[in-house]
């Protein structure tokens, strides 16, 4: 057999084009928090329970930290509720600067969905409205970012970094203010500027 043949897969594609695909450097992109608004839950945690709690509040710190023991039970159950996912906007220009990436790039989507194993179809559907351009085969749920074989990680949570065995990139969020240890991108546009024009690739 020459090196030109190849072996179709049931999706239509083939062998040797996953082999050049994967010739491209992969990046991953975590959802909550980098593609996907979830500071949204403030909002509901505040009409819930009458409080006034703002992003600015969470410098370093999480919701679940101003969250009373008594009241976790009602905060998990509206993040594992249906209309969770739906009713969230995606993190600004990340569409438009994931679309461009994917012209240079194979682009991942990695989330962890085993905390709340409710989310898992909620998430998927709402990757598939959000970013249609992501394809299914791109979309990767996991436990934990260590398993993954990219070549960068885009994630708000250090702790997945460290896992990470590639090049770590913190999204800047409010909880992870405080963070030093990562280079950090604050918003889509610096991710663009990262990726499409000269960067370090040391």
């Amino acid at each position: 057999m020459s090196d030109d043949a190849y072996v179709p897969n049931k999706s239509g594609s083939t062998i040797k084009n996953a082999q050049r695909r994967r010739l491209r450097t992969a990046i991953c992109v975590d959802m909550d928090d980098v593609i996907a608004d979830t500071l949204h839950e403030i909002l509901r945690y505040n009409r819930e329970f009458n409080e006034q709690i703002t992003a600015k509040d969470l410098g370093g710190r999480c919701i679940w930290d101003f969250v009373p023991p008594d009241r976790v039970p009602a905060l998990e159950m509206q993040i594992a509720s249906e209309d969770f996912y739906p009713s969230l906007s995606a993190v600004p220009h990340s569409q438009v600067v994931l679309e461009r990436l994917q012209h240079r790039y194979e682009v991942y989507i990695a989330t962890a969905v085993m905390e709340y194993p409710r989310s898992f179809s909620a998430k998927y559907q709402w990757l598939r409205q959000n970013f249609p351009f992501i394809q299914p085969s791109h979309i990767v749920f996991c436990g934990h970012k260590g398993i993954l074989q990219g070549d960068f990680l885009i994630d708000d949570n250090p702790l997945e970094l460290q896992l990470f065995r590639g090049r770590a990139i913190l999204y800047s969020s409010p909880a992870n203010s405080l963070i030093q240890e990562f280079r950090r991108v604050n918003n889509w546009w610096e991710i663009e500027r990262f990726f499409l024009g000269p960067y370090d690739s040391s």
